[in-house]
């Protein structure tokens, strides 16, 4: 199995071919969405801090920046800041220069004299790029390019029994492909930890996995908070399940059975091929820039309640075993699997569809998030602004 992609400098290859327009702080955002509307292939986030912030916070939001920017499926970068950010533009940039041969130009609303003289020259920057990305022309692909992101959101009890094992299934089968897959939400493998951990390679990825889960608790006891005051949430106890632990034992299976080759931190690039778990919040627009940011070109996502939600720079492939949620939400979901439970099919049989469709979406089939532009950005961060 191979796919058309687009070849980058170091080696990996991305579905798509987006100039990305970044903002350094959310003084920059609105700018950058202005830029992102004016040139054809070019798309945008929002981001909502980049000032203010104590350092660890900090740190994390530039991990995230430049993942976006170094992201497989993104050609070049033009970077808007305002000028007194915690992280200026120029940093910005030849942070991103350093890690990826992708074309890069900044400018700061400060320095260029406000917000239209900035959108001008970005504009024109941007158009640039596009026309030279336009240029480039697809490739055969081997699956080793392949970095699906998996998640989960808007739970139901159709989650954990149909929808989550057929992605598992395909992870396996991708993983056997040669492909790699990321499961996060580690907040949501409490309670099954014991069971994600006997899949580690090592008996020292199994002791991080258990510490990860460990120290999650500890973190938030240590704010007077408890995690289960959030998780499950009011939807997903709507939708069936009950406890933290009931979720946590659907969650997992997302992530198949292929021993777990890394154990990745937030927002951090795999050096491995295989089946890897991060350790993300449970919140899935956190989990989803987190893995975005960490280099995968696809994500495919479960929800038995249903969502709209989408990145800019990778395609969301959403999926339910609910029927009525695909009945009342088509115009927001991608697969509907919910054969699983009326058992006209098995999940095995479901995971088998659902790689047909990735492979469809690797070769330029835009999924339902992605054709309305949906792009949804949270960034995790461990304590207040200040």
């Amino acid at each position: 199995m191979q796919f058309w992609g687009y070849k980058r400098q170091e080696g990996r290859a991305g579905i798509r071919n987006h100039v990305l327009i970044l903002p350094t702080c959310a003084c920059g955002s609105e700018s950058a969405r202005i830029v992102a509307s004016q040139v054809r292939g070019a798309v945008n986030i929002v981001f909502n801090t980049g000032c203010s912030d104590v350092a660890a916070n900090t740190a994390m939001s530039q991990k995230v920046l430049t993942g976006f920017a170094c992201n497989p499926n993104v050609f070049g970068v033009v970077i808007v800041g305002l000028g007194c950010e915690t992280v200026g533009h120029a940093q910005l940039r030849e942070k991103i220069r350093k890690m990826t041969g992708k074309p890069v130009a900044s400018f700061g609303i400060q320095e260029e004299g406000g917000t239209l003289r900035t959108i001008e020259k970005a504009v024109r920057a941007a158009r640039d790029m596009a026309a030279e990305a336009a240029m480039q022309h697809k490739e055969l692909c081997g699956m080793s390019n392949l970095l699906l992101g998996i998640e989960c959101g808007g739970s139901d009890a159709t989650s954990g029994i149909a929808s989550n094992p057929a992605v598992g299934e395909l992870s396996d089968l991708l993983v056997d492909l040669g492909a790699s897959t990321i499961m996060s939400e580690s907040i949501e493998w409490i309670g099954a930890e014991h069971v994600v951990a006997r899949r580690a390679a090592t008996p020292e990825l199994h002791n991080k996995i258990i510490e990860i889960c460990r120290d999650y608790e500890e973190h938030l006891k240590a704010a007077g908070q408890d995690c289960r005051a959030g998780q499950p949430t009011p939807g997903n106890k709507a939708g069936g399940l009950s406890t933290l632990d009931e979720k946590s034992l659907g969650c997992i299976r997302k992530g198949g059975t292929r021993p777990i080759v890394e154990v990745l931190e937030q927002a951090e690039r795999p050096t491995k091929h295989g089946a890897i778990v991060m350790d993300t919040a449970g919140y899935d627009i956190s989990s989803v820039t987190s893995m975005v940011a960490g280099g995968c070109n696809a994500v495919i996502f479960t929800t038995g309640r249903g969502t709209p939600t989408g990145n800019a720079i990778v395609p969301v492939l959403k999926v339910t075993a609910n029927a009525r949620t695909y009945q009342m939400m088509d115009d927001n979901m991608d697969v509907d699997l919910s054969g699983i439970v009326k058992g006209t099919t098995t999940y095995r049989e479901s995971g088998r569809e659902l790689l047909a469709v990735i492979g469809d979406v690797c070769n330029g089939k835009m999924t339902k998030a992605e054709i309305y532009g949906f792009s949804d950005v949270a960034i995790d961060h461990v304590c207040r602004f200040v």
